[in-house]
């Protein structure tokens, strides 16, 4: 659009042309013309102008009155607020199928052994390879807080004579509730006896510990047993009440009962007491009670044992036997470790010749010593190289016999 100072310009150029003319009385008219009709032509474009202005004006106040009527229709109705729906419970994990619950493991340990020396003349010199423990153990999940283990055991006679078929017995056969590191076993389950005195030995492929060596006392009963810790691990126990008769099945009326009381003082500390009372047959009851002590550092362990056994004897004198035992564990290189053992037995065994793989005579006092080499080949598999030297000493005004020396390359592995 043209600004008005524009029109009036032109408008005053004409009149001035005109004027002009006149004064000067140009002859050339047509020139004039051509410049009225041109200012007329301005003057009407700026009415124009001045018209589209003001429609303008209007059609900007019209919008801007109808904007808040536009707005109050179009705004939304506050609308009451829907329930929250309540979610549904989700559904309860479907139990993981039976393979994932049941596992099948099991280990076995034998040697390639020689008789270097033994009291005895059959026995010595005396070599082969027996089978000292073999397991096959079924663990069942029966719940959440429910297992089930069934183990079969079988091993060699190891008695220097006996040439037998190895035959499979039944080692465990339990249920199992565990929850908050507090268990209830039924059944043929571990007894206290030596299951925590074991497990710090750690090197049951060599040999068995003292009151299980010596016969003093079973690994396994029938009954129910109840074990446990408190004050984060620091006190722990292990209860039973057992027919007495171990892995087999009970001939008497008479119980067992067993208690273990362990005490963790600091990380590297522990004891533990032991008592146990068996209601045998007439007057052949027993009385057993141990205490032990051990200490585990970060590359080797050490334990000191003794044993008491009271033993009624219904057709003459009580008698008592006793041991003391101390070993170490020293993990010299990272698949390596040196272990040494020795027993005092300050009493003979009337059934000394009953304990497998050592042929050792009744009623003699003797001292066992150990040493050993264990050398992981694989996490689960260790070669041993071991010998255990039997020392007689003179017992009841009888004369010691002559030493036993045994060697023996232990092969074990676990699957």
């Amino acid at each position: 659009m043209h600004s008005p100072s524009l029109a009036a310009a032109v408008f005053g150029l004409a009149l001035a042309g005109s004027a002009c003319s006149e004064a000067l009385a140009s002859p050339d008219d047509e020139l004039r013309r051509e410049l009225a009709a041109l200012a007329e032509r301005v003057g009407k474009l700026e009415a124009e102008n001045a018209q589209l202005k003001q429609r303008n004006e209007n059609l900007e106040r019209r919008v801007g009155e109808l904007e808040p009527q536009a707005a109050g229709a179009t705004a939304p109705v506050a609308a009451s607020p829907e329930p929250v729906p309540v979610p549904e419970p989700a559904p309860a994990p479907s139990p993981p199928p039976w393979y994932e619950r049941f596992k099948v493991s099991g280990l076995l340990f034998g040697d390639a052994y020689a008789v270097f020396a033994n009291h005895d003349p059959a026995v010595d010199d005396q070599t082969g390879f027996w089978i000292r423990r073999g397991y096959l153990t079924f663990d069942a999940q029966v719940a959440d807080e429910w297992s089930a283990r069934l183990r079969f055991e079988v091993n060699s006679p190891g008695d220097f004579e006996t040439n037998s078929k190895l035959n499979p017995f039944v080692k465990d056969a339990y249920l199992a509730w565990k929850r908050g590191g507090q268990e209830l076993y039924l059944g043929l389950a571990p007894a206290p006896t030596f299951d925590f005195v074991e497990g710090f030995w750690g090197q049951r492929p060599i040999e068995k510990t003292p009151l299980d060596l010596y016969r003093i006392g079973n690994s396994r009963d029938l009954g129910v047993a109840y074990k446990g810790a408190a004050y984060d691990g620091r006190v722990f126990y292990h209860a039973m009440l057992g027919n007495g008769s171990g892995d087999g099945s009970e001939t008497n009326e008479g119980k067992k009962v067993m208690v273990g009381l362990g005490f963790k003082p600091t990380d590297q500390w522990v004891a533990q007491v032991y008592a146990d009372y068996e209601d045998r047959p007439g007057a052949t009851d027993r009385t057993t009670w141990q205490a032990f002590t051990g200490w585990k550092g970060s590359r080797s362990r050490y334990g000191l044992q003794y044993a008491v056994q009271e033993r009624e004897v219904e057709a003459g004198p009580d008698v008592e036997v006793a041991v003391a035992s101390a070993f170490g564990v020293w993990q010299l290189t990272s698949k390596g470790a040196l272990v040494a053992r020795y027993d005092r037995n300050f009493d003979g065994y009337a059934d000394a010749e009953k304990i497998p793989y050592l042929h050792i005579p009744n009623d003699m006092r003797f001292d066992l010593a150990i040493l050993a080499w264990e050398q992981r080949l694989q996490p689960k598999i260790s070669l041993v190289p071991n010998v255990e030297y039997v020392m007689y000493r003179d017992t009841g005004g009888i004369d010691a016999p002559n030493d036993d020396l045994y060697g023996r390359l232990t092969l074990y592995f676990e699957f």
